[in-house]
């Protein structure tokens, strides 16, 4: 396979054509290395529009999505950033590049681990990797200048809104299969929040995701 022309039919192919057309995303798309992520099992499909297993029932998200929500966050030099679901850790080396420091979460140590240290080898240094439970959130009473959920939360918990830093803004993937929106909420500097649906889109639940009241008859 010839990786570069893959790499290439992937962002003119799949992304291009998915609104993605920020051209200090696409450059990096070709900076950061994709395939440097994916399970050595599935290398060959690195490229493929589909969501890659990573194990343990955990997906790495299809390119063209990972694209889009890097685009949609519109990050700036400066910002610290929370990523939820650490998954292969390439959306964190993504958010890396374009940003001052990122905290991404993991809820399964074997995965972290392995994130971990493949951002080391390739030099992420600005990330770092934590284990643990952020369906709820993280870390309460911090702030972030941008949060990305990687997984989707029927209903979004109050305390990732109350997270968001002035100026600052979320993105999720809100809703129960199959209608589900992508949502970002921003901050402006008088502390109000403003939300706007995106696009649609279907992707696996987070973990311990907070749960609406359903009614039962």
């Amino acid at each position: 396979m010839n990786i570069e022309q893959a790499r290439f039919n992937m962002v003119e192919q799949q992304i291009r054509p998915w609104e993605v057309l920020d051209i200090t995303v696409l450059d990096l798309l070709y900076e950061v290395r994709r395939e440097d992520f994916v399970p050595e099992a599935w290398r060959g499909l690195a490229f493929v529009d589909m969501e890659i297993p990573l194990g343990l029932g955990e997906t790495m998200l299809s390119p063209k999505l990972e694209a889009r929500l890097l685009q949609e966050l519109r990050l700036k030099k400066s910002d610290r950033v929370l990523e939820v679901g650490t998954g292969s850790g390439y959306m964190a080396a993504l958010l890396g590049r374009l940003s001052a420091t990122v905290t991404t979460v993991e809820i399964h140590p074997q995965l972290a681990a392995h994130a971990a240290r493949t951002l080391k080898t390739h030099g992420h240094d600005n990330v770092s990797v934590e284990v643990g439970d952020a369906a709820q959130g993280w870390r309460p009473g911090s702030q972030w200048d941008a949060i990305v959920l990687t997984g989707s939360v029927p209903v979004l918990p109050q305390s990732f809104l109350d997270a968001v830093a002035p100026g600052g803004c979320l993105l999720a993937v809100v809703g129960d299969a199959p209608a589900m929106e992508v949502i970002r909420w921003k901050r402006d500097g008088a502390g109000a929040l403003r939300s706007e649906t995106l696009f649609e889109t279907v992707v696996p639940p987070l973990h311990h995701a907070l749960q609406p009241v359903r009614f039962q008859f």
